[in-house]
């Protein structure tokens, strides 16, 4: 299905902080013991600038309600995926804390949860699998456990995010309210990509896979336009791969 930007959607802004996107990279690998940068590490932006960016569109397969939690993955197969994800302020960069980063991507096959079969496998559906987000802590970070997301019909690798500020947590582990501030996509690095749609499970993917060069959405413009920050954390894509990236955001 087809994801086309609307003029109000490009209307809104982000920007990205690289110093911040640089951080982050740092005390996830510190967090990370033994484990050392491999060719499959993306750069980050040298310039510690800010740099305003569109935003994406929502696409068809956002669901409202989802779960507050720091690991969205409810056992599907894939390759361990780990989002540091900082939010700014746009206008002063400083970091903004309790902000509820939501992300929700498709799995291995390409299939969302709530809409499975749309890509032509067949699977249980949850209607909740690789959906959620967290608060982010007083450094602006959101961590969130998932996997490598796979690919559908017509779109390059991507995670959709939405960044909310003012939610309550409610009793059953979901969130109401609040002010949404940015919606926008989280895109991987081709070659990245390529290593890990040539391994099962993401080899079952029946469908032909969009590139980054391919996509109507990415517009090649690099961390200013989500692409995240890839980090190996072993020697195969099996092992899995840590994505930083600074969101910043209109308040």
């Amino acid at each position: 299905m087809n994801e086309t930007p609307t003029r109000d959607t490009l209307a809104r802004r982000t920007v990205l902080f690289a110093t911040g996107a640089t951080a982050v990279t740092l005390a996830l690998g510190a967090a990370t013991s033994g484990t050392q940068a491999s060719p499959d590490t993306a750069p980050v932006a040298a310039a510690a600038v800010c740099t305003l960016t569109k935003e994406m569109t929502e696409g068809p397969y956002y669901l409202d309600g989802q779960y507050v939690r720091a690991d969205i993955t409810e056992g599907k197969t894939g390759f361990p995926l780990t989002l540091a994800l900082t939010v700014v302020d746009d206008d002063t960069c400083a970091t903004i804390s309790d902000a509820l980063v939501e992300i929700w991507h498709c799995d291995a096959l390409g299939e969302y949860s709530g809409y499975v079969g749309n890509n032509g496998h067949n699977e249980p559906d949850s209607g909740t699998f690789l959906r959620g987000g967290v608060l982010t802590d007083s450094s602006g970070l959101a961590t969130i456990t998932t996997i490598y997301p796979g690919w559908y019909i017509g779109r390059c690798v991507h995670i959709h995010v939405k960044v909310h500020v003012g939610v309550t947590l409610t009793s059953d582990g979901s969130f109401t309210g609040g002010t949404e501030l940015h919606t926008g996509q989280l895109f991987f690095d081709e070659t990245v990509t390529a290593k890990v749609g040539a391994l099962s499970p993401y080899s079952a993917n029946t469908v032909t896979r969009t590139t980054l060069a391919q996509d109507g959405i990415y517009d090649d413009g690099g961390a200013a336009s989500g692409l995240l920050t890839l980090t190996a954390l072993g020697s195969s894509p099996s092992a899995g791969y840590s994505g930083t990236l600074t969101l910043g955001v209109e308040r």
